[in-house]
């Protein structure tokens, strides 16, 4: 792949904590989530225009529903989101005994159970309870298991290309797992895959390409990683103009095109002027990223990636 790099912006829209983007074909849009601004944003490349919805919790993931619509984790819950009538339907609310406990990223498997997991919210800055969280699955029968515990930060998760194993980041563990997985039931078992560099920080969300390496953001390393899943090795490194990177998808005609999200929240103030917190965009053969004219935030925009 090219480590050619050009920036241009695409979106210009503020999020304090994007996360979770999505590739929705039949509306030729990006999907994603405002976690901390409880919002689930909708974002079309043809008009160029954001649409969101806004909900009564922090909103961490959201998925297509094979009927339309989507279910999204707000706060502790599973739930339908209607975006035409803009009605939220909960599904099931787990971990009520840990009110400091919301979901976190989550991702539709290959039969279309989808899996999310949870972590415990910090009570003061660096301050968070320790393996609160777990990892579930919501069956399509709106069932629910809980397949991992003790876990601190549930975060990136899919799944390779012959369906036979399940990646998955607890980002406090610094380091991408990867468990045997079987499709037709769903159920998982344990390796290491990747543990990160000092430099690489904390790792977030998590995509697949096309040939089956992962792709990993990571949140105060201004990065996404490509790890290559048969070696455990990281094959490339793509640096990006804002430090808290947080997610990563496919999507676009082809699925050619890779979207980037980040934050805001989190940063100081001067960090905060002089980075951008944005959601990124890029091409599959040309990845860039989006210049910031000046030092002036222009915090949270959508970025065309070219370079790949």
């Amino acid at each position: 792949m090219s480590s050619s790099i050009k920036i241009e912006s695409v979106v210009k829209e503020k999020n304090q904590m994007g996360e979770c983007p999505v590739w929705e074909e039949r509306e030729n849009a990006l999907v994603y989530v405002d976690i901390n601004s409880q919002k689930v944003c909708r974002w079309s490349p043809v008009t160029n225009e954001v649409q969101s919805v806004s909900v009564d919790a922090r909103v961490s993931s959201v998925a297509l529903r094979q009927c339309g619509g989507y279910v999204i984790t707000l706060g502790t819950r599973f739930a339908f989101l209607d975006w035409d009538t803009q009605a939220v339907t909960t599904i099931l609310e787990l971990e009520q005994d840990k009110p400091n406990n919301r979901f976190n990223d989550g991702k539709v498997d290959p039969k279309g159970r989808f899996f999310a997991g949870t972590m415990a919210e910090e009570t003061a800055p660096g301050v968070r309870a320790r393996r609160q969280g777990a990892l579930y699955t919501l069956f399509p029968d709106h069932s629910v298991i809980k397949q991992l515990d003790q876990l601190d930060i549930s975060n990136g998760l899919d799944w390779s290309l012959d369906h036979r194993t399940f990646f998955h980041i607890d980002s406090l563990s610094y380091a991408v797992h990867a468990f045997s997985y079987d499709v037709h039931t769903g159920k998982i078992g344990t390796h290491l895959l990747y543990h990160l560099e000092k430099e690489e920080q904390m790792p977030d969300g998590m995509c697949i390409d096309a040939e089956g390496k992962l792709w990993v953001a990571c949140i105060d390393g201004g990065r996404v990683i490509r790890i290559d899943p048969e070696t455990g090795k990281r094959i490339q490194t793509v640096r990006l103009p804002t430090p808290r990177i947080t997610s990563c998808c496919f999507g676009g005609k082809d699925y050619s095109e890779m979207y980037v999200t980040s934050a805001y929240d989190g940063l100081d103030e001067w960090v905060w002027i002089c980075h951008m917190d944005s959601v990124f965009y890029n091409t599959l053969h040309e990845i860039a990223f989006i210049s910031y004219y000046n030092l002036i935030p222009f915090a949270n925009f959508i970025f065309l990636l070219l370079g790949f």
